[in-house]
């Protein structure tokens, strides 16, 4: 009686774990489903910031500085895999992203003397003002911008 009891419990076992394992893997793919549409939502979000703030320096409602530190940050915030050098596909904008990005800001800006400030401006306009022919033509493909995952 043992000899059939012990290899149908065995059985019983082996499908228990068989199912659960199924149901675990069908709710890692659901889990894994749903990830990947949250990514490519924030993707497709970014995509559209990018060329929102493409089409802002292009009517001159975001000067070049702004845009610049903005578009750069989201260029390289974007969560794809093998991201492209894109400080080769954008140089003029990345340049000027280089060269700015560490002015103050906000607070810091603020507690700058009158004077301070309108050096860095003066400092920011010149070098918008060097880049701009530049930045002008890679705005035009930023407006299409899509990282294409």
């Amino acid at each position: 009686m043992t000899e059939l009891i012990l290899p149908i419990l065995g059985a019983i076992i082996i499908i228990a774990l068989g199912i659960y394992a199924g149901k675990t893997l069908y709710l890692l793919k659901q889990q894994n489903i749903r990830q990947q549409n949250a990514r490519n939502k924030r993707i497709e979000s970014m995509e559209q910031s990018i060329q929102t703030i493409a089409f802002a320096m292009q009517q001159q409602q975001c000067n070049y500085s702004e845009g610049a530190v903005r578009i750069c940050n989201l260029l390289k915030a974007l969560p794809i895999a093998n991201i492209p050098d894109y400080s080769t596909v954008y140089p003029e904008l990345h340049s000027l992203y280089e060269k700015i990005k560490d002015y103050p800001t906000h607070k810091e800006r603020d507690a700058l003397s009158k004077q301070e400030r309108r050096r860095q401006d003066k400092q920011r306009e010149q070098l918008e003002s060097e880049a701009e022919t530049g930045i002008q033509e890679e705005i035009v493909r930023l407006r299409l911008f899509s990282c294409e995952v």
